[in-house]
């Protein structure tokens, strides 16, 4: 297909994963406030979206502590900068097998599998406008553990998100992952005009090279929303590339730690380098309004507890 280059971007900035990066740079946030600022300050350098999960205060290591999601979100929508809140669903699929020789019983370190509504819980009680549905299930560059989303989990999932009113966006690590994307909303589990974020580079997921990000901007549909990023180095050369393929983009310490060789880089100067790339290939970069209107997402207080 013919590139046709995106003007109007959103920038979704991803402020902390659940990879064990907390101890390789001081600016990876661990505390509900740390996460919260670090997606405020990014929102004030341009960030249209903040993509957040939780960690351990003390260890930085993750959780899904119902408390702490509340706390993220609660900051986050109090403060004095408007920003679209996007919550990872993403924890709570994890299997790690045990040895090669007897892989049964899996081991009960690394391991975290719980239901479809434990799994979507936060979600249902801090109603952030988007959340997270991995589509898949993959190995991870860890020997032996494997990120868990059945088909069937994926319809529960997808299902409950629908009905809560929250946008799922889409975590395709390969092609298949899109093929079944697409057989979700051939289904009614998720809505048409679906949003999907091209993850690249991810052991062992599509390869950041550039013939298999354009096998996987060919598969998204027309009437499809999609973001791309890829980890790492490779990060500002995906915010350039997913813009010229008609793409939005993604940065963050989620996917990479550094700003330049050897300057280790907070979430706000993530941002700030990719509205300058964005802005000097002549696109503009939007906000969080025109982001809403643009995906048809409402912004709600969260239950009560």
């Amino acid at each position: 297909m013919p590139l046709e280059m995106n003007r109007e971007v959103f920038i979704t900035c991803a402020v902390t994963g659940s990879g064990g990066t907390q101890d390789r740079s001081p600016h990876v946030p661990r505390s509900p406030k740390q996460v919260a600022d670090a997606a405020i300050d990014a929102a004030k350098a341009g960030a249209a979206i903040v993509h957040c999960h939780v960690r351990d205060p003390e260890t930085g290591t993750p959780r899904r502590d119902l408390a702490l999601y509340r706390e993220v979100t609660e900051r986050i929508r109090g403060a004095d900068v408007d920003v679209v809140l996007n919550l990872t669903a993403g924890m709570g699929g994890d299997i790690t097998f045990g040895s090669t020789e007897k892989p049964l019983p899996v081991s009960e370190k690394g391991t975290d599998m719980i239901g479809a509504s434990e799994r979507v819980e936060h979600v249902r009680q801090c109603r952030p406008e988007i959340c997270t549905l991995d589509c898949g299930t993959m190995n991870f560059a860890e020997a032996d553990y494997v990120m868990t989303n059945t088909p069937g989990m994926l319809r529960a999932m997808g299902s409950m998100m629908t009905e809560m009113g929250v946008k799922p966006e889409i975590e395709a690590f390969d092609t298949g992952h899109l093929w079944f994307a697409r057989q979700l909303v051939s289904e009614g589990v998720l809505a048409p005009q679906a949003l999907v974020q091209l993850c690249m580079g991810v052991p062992w997921g599509a390869p950041d090279d550039l013939n298999t990000f354009m096998a996987m901007v060919n598969n998204v549909p027309d009437d499809w929303t999609f973001s791309a990023f890829s980890l790492g180095r490779s990060q500002m050369a995906y915010v350039a590339a997913s813009v010229l393929a008609g793409g939005h983009v993604r940065v963050g310490l989620e996917d990479n730690l550094w700003l330049d060789k050897g300057v280790l880089a907070t979430n706000a100067q993530l941002v700030e380098r990719a509205v300058t790339i964005v802005e000097n290939m002549g696109a503009r970069v939007i906000g969080p309004e025109e982001v809403r209107k643009k995906l048809n997402l409402t912004k709600r207080a969260p239950v009560a507890a």
